[in-house]
């Protein structure tokens, strides 16, 4: 298990450990979240909006009148 000290900055080194298996480096953005029952998790933010853009493809154009939707 890594472990890491909050300074009193209120900053802290994540373990080189960790570091290697997220391939952190610097400039590696990580988003925080505190659960309701206490824990910690901590996601790498490795992609953005503009690295998804355009992965899924649109369906083909099929038309359909709202009478159609209807039962």
């Amino acid at each position: 298990m890594a472990e890491s000290t909050i300074t009193a900055k209120g900053q802290t080194t994540v373990p080189a450990s960790i570091r290697q298996h997220i391939h952190g480096t610097a400039g590696t953005r990580l988003v925080w979240h505190a659960l309701a029952d206490g824990r910690l998790l901590v996601r790498v933010k490795n992609r953005s909006v503009a690295d998804v853009a355009g992965m899924l493809t649109p369906a083909a154009e099929k038309h359909v009148a709202i009478d159609e939707m209807r039962p």
